[in-house]
């Protein structure tokens, strides 16, 4: 776990710049504040806007990502005037909250705007909670907030906008349906009701600090499709909290709040935030449970208990996660994972048709584009098997079909991008062979992806193999070979699917 979070690859390092760059940004805005004569209060609440503009704005271009960014605070302030004004009234604040997770996770059906919308939306609710925020204070938070808004931007659009050298990002649409058949709506109701499960156990244990609790839960539903993928995160999610305690009781408590080091400590856990999100969620919940010890350090409220009570709440609010997926309209693994397979399948397909048409002299096809689209689909299909292949998993036939499906996808991949650099050269030279090769891709990728209730035909007949001299062909029979491959792990019966949970 530990290797596949610090020396995982990172492609161009933009894991490494995001990381470096969102210590600056945020290093910067909570610098504003404090020379600005905000107080501490205030300046946490700008370090926590900073973070999260940096953290969760992931629109496919630098313009929507600045779009979204000056749209925070228009979903921000309301919220934070509500939790202000509501502070005093337990029945309204509790009612406001709910409803507030649920348009969140609602908001995910407008793509990577909506979520970074939704989430800032329940942070600033959850960070009035966590500092206690009341009417006469909103003055200087909304200052606070909007001064760390502008710095972070700063740094992100104008002294080191690095995604202007790159492609944009492609991100793929979640799953069309509609009423209930919609992932959103259900997840939207699954939160509702496993954060008002969390908020009235989470009270039980503390009238001080049940807002973990919903936090737990709010979080654990963050880049989930299914009930599987719920469940995965819920315990990575008290795993990287039980290691964080542990941590901040050995290094946290013992500075009792010193400013230097805890400033410190507070930059590295925001660059192991971003350094480790993409690769392990266990890491980056340690780091962000460091963080929330080092806060309290600085506000004078930390000691043992309190990180005790953090545990409890977040067991809380994962058992709350676990019972609304479970038992309030259920996502199942299975469905999720073939429609995303299903997907990935379709755009190698595509990204054949086009790098074929430009071997055969086509000006206008172009498999660049697919190529882009297929990486996060095939990312989304390793989140949707997640649950699968992971080591606690008891399926071992299935864990097993399932680690096969992700490396003959990969396989699939790597034959996409060699033929699509194949055909980006002006002297490749068509071959009507090539034609006859991806009339077969076509039909295998149609006999994958056919309902389940037609019958999968056998492997693909042997094709003669091309020599070396003969690159596109090259790939295209290897990637017949991986789909004829696919077609073992993914034509089991309809009553033994690949992921059944």
């Amino acid at each position: 776990m530990l290797k596949r979070a610090f020396v995982a690859p990172d492609p161009g390092l933009l894991r490494l710049r995001s990381a470096t760059r969102a210590v600056l940004g945020i290093g910067l805005a909570v610098t504003v504040c404090a020379l600005t004569g905000h107080s501490l209060v205030a300046a946490i609440t700008g370090g926590l806007a900073a973070l999260l503009a940096l953290f969760t704005v992931t629109d496919a271009t630098v313009r929507g990502q600045l779009t979204t960014t000056a749209l925070l605070p228009a979903v921000g302030f309301p919220v934070l005037a509500v939790a202000a004004v509501l502070h005093d009234h337990p029945l309204g604040r509790d009612a406001a909250f709910v409803a507030v997770v649920g348009a969140g996770v609602y908001a995910r059906r407008w793509g990577p705007r909506g979520h970074a919308l939704g989430v800032f939306a329940f942070m600033t609710f959850f960070a009035t909670q966590f500092l206690h925020t009341v009417p006469a204070q909103l003055p200087e938070l909304y200052t606070a907030v909007t001064l760390a808004l502008l710095a972070a931007a700063t740094v992100r659009f104008a002294v080191w906008c690095y995604e202007l050298r790159l492609p944009p990002v492609a991100v793929p649409a979640l799953l069309g349906a509609r009423g209930l058949a919609r992932t959103t709506t259900r997840q939207a109701i699954q939160a509702t009701a496993g954060s008002a499960f969390a908020l009235l156990i989470g009270q039980l244990l503390s009238e001080q600090r049940w807002y973990w609790a919903v936090g737990a839960t709010w979080w654990i539903f963050v880049n989930t499709t299914s009930r599987g993928e719920t469940l995965v995160r819920g315990f990575r999610r008290a795993l990287g909290t039980v290691l964080g305690i542990a941590l901040g009781l050995v290094v946290v408590i013992p500075l009792h709040g010193a400013l230097v080091p805890t400033v410190a400590l507070v930059a590295v856990s925001v660059f192991a935030i971003f350094y480790t999100a993409a690769v392990s969620y266990t890491w980056m919940m340690l780091a962000v449970t460091l963080m929330a010890g080092l806060l309290y350090g600085l506000l004078g409220v930390l000691d043992p208990a309190l990180l005790a009570l953090r545990l409890a709440e977040t067991g809380v609010g994962a058992l709350g996660a676990a019972l609304a997926v479970l038992v309030v309209l259920p996502v199942t693994t299975h469905a999720t994972t073939d429609a995303w397979i299903q997907r990935a399948l379709r755009c190698v397909h595509r990204c054949t048709a086009e790098a074929a048409a430009r071997l055969a002299g086509s000006p206008t096809a172009d498999p660049a584009p697919h190529v882009a689209d297929l990486a996060p689909l095939l990312s989304r299909v390793r989140l949707s098997l997640a649950p699968l292949v992971h080591p606690l998993s008891p399926l071992r036939a299935r864990k097993e079909r399932a680690r096969q499906v992700l490396a003959l996808l990969d396989d699939c991949a790597r034959e996409v991008r060699g033929l699509a650099s194949i055909a980006a050269d002006p002297e490749a030279s068509h071959d009507a062979r090539l034609t006859a090769a991806c009339q077969r891709v076509e039909a295998a990728v149609e006999a994958l992806t056919a309902p389940r209730s037609t019958p999968r035909p056998a492997a693909a007949v042997a094709v003669p193999q091309p020599s070396a001299a003969e690159p596109a062909l090259v790939h295209l029979h290897g990637l017949e070979r991986a789909l004829a491959e696919l077609s073992a792990p993914l034509g089991g019966s309809p009553r033994s699917p690949l992921v059944d949970a």
